[in-house]
């Protein structure tokens, strides 16, 4: 792996932080792992969730901000998995169009 993988979590000061390894299934490689799936699973039931209270009509402006906080918190995420995810299949697919080229020579 040549890239560096985003983490799916920040500095204290806010800033990316970033793992280079070239090894997928190093320690903190499946830590990011477990993080990330916990991530998108929360960001699932949040869903469900803020689905049942927009169908009930019955969420005060209080309720729906909160909802709406944490749904940005939650998309956030998600936009950084696929980012992170989506970086790691770039640099995979670099990888293999060097070898392919190495073949034809």
């Amino acid at each position: 792996m040549n890239g560096l993988r985003l983490l799916p979590w920040s500095s204290p000061e806010g800033k990316p932080c970033y793992l280079a390894t070239d090894d997928s299934n190093s320690r903190l490689s499946r830590k990011a792992d477990e993080i990330e799936a916990l991530q998108l699973a929360m960001g699932a039931q949040l869903l469900a969730h803020a689905r049942a209270m927009l169908d009930e009509d019955k969420a005060s402006g209080g309720e729906l901000r909160f909802l709406a906080r944490r749904l940005v918190e939650a998309l956030t995420d998600a936009l950084r998995v696929a980012e992170s995810r989506g970086g790691r299949l770039l640099v995979r697919g670099e990888q293999g169009a060097d070898e392919g080229n190495r073949d034809d020579q």
